[in-house]
């Protein structure tokens, strides 16, 4: 069973809800490298991971693909990059913080969600040091970095917008040029439009709407 050493409590920036909404980086892929220092080889491996279980799961898939080395440090951040509820990481065996809270400090410095790392370090019989396996893991990680790609994970809130028949087909035209979701439009005694906005994007939203129809078009923002 695999157990953190350590759990990280995130102080900065400031959760506030419009952040925790906003939209973030996740890993598009996976990816592996490997560096040597001072005859110990470090491998990065980097993973996406929704969730705790899928971060967990990972660690366990790289502990069996390298049986061999003598550390598997691992560090995840499970969901949202500003959540501190779902992040966690573990020196495995190396000195206590030598190993995974630099590689999540690394992590929460970089401010993408869904994301594991594990560094599996095979000994090469000279001592780095509490100083020099900081800098070693620190670095695995940010090499690990340098060669992952990233994808957009984007949160949305919905949106009810109401407007007269006569301009809907402005409005839809003005809603495509800002990449903005219709899920639904009834028509009742006016045009009603279901939207999926992108967090951070409301007000923005709002401001456009109202200058566009002079006001005559209404939307608001449904507390989730």
């Amino acid at each position: 069973m695999i157990k953190p050493v350590c759990w990280e409590q995130h102080t900065s920036p400031p959760t506030t809800e419009n952040n925790l909404h906003a939209s973030y980086n996740i890993p598009a892929a996976s990816i592996c490298v490997e560096q040597e220092i001072k005859r110990s080889r470090f491998i990065t491996d980097i993973a996406h991971a929704e969730s705790r279980a899928d971060a967990l799961a990972f660690i366990a898939e790289i502990r069996q693909r390298e049986p061999e080395a003598r550390h598997h440090c691992w560090a995840y951040i499970a969901g949202h990059p500003l959540q501190s509820i779902d992040r966690a990481c573990s020196d495995d065996g190396e000195p206590q913080g030598t190993a995974g809270k630099p590689m999540l400090n690394v992590l929460q410095h970089k401010n993408i969600g869904e994301i594991v790392v594990v560094v599996s370090r095979y000994f090469g019989g000279i001592k780095l040091g509490a100083g020099g396996l900081v800098r070693a893991y620190s670095s695995a990680v940010q090499q690990g970095f340098d060669a992952l790609t990233l994808h957009k994970h984007i949160t949305t809130v919905p949106a009810v917008l109401h407007l007269p028949f006569a301009i809907e087909s402005q409005i839809r035209y003005q809603l495509a040029t800002m990449n903005i979701e219709i899920e639904a439009v009834h028509y009742r005694s006016d045009v009603e439009m279901h939207l999926q906005v992108e967090s951070g994007q409301q007000q923005q939203l709002e401001e456009s709407i109202i200058n566009s129809s002079s006001g005559i078009a209404t939307i608001h923002f449904p507390t989730l």
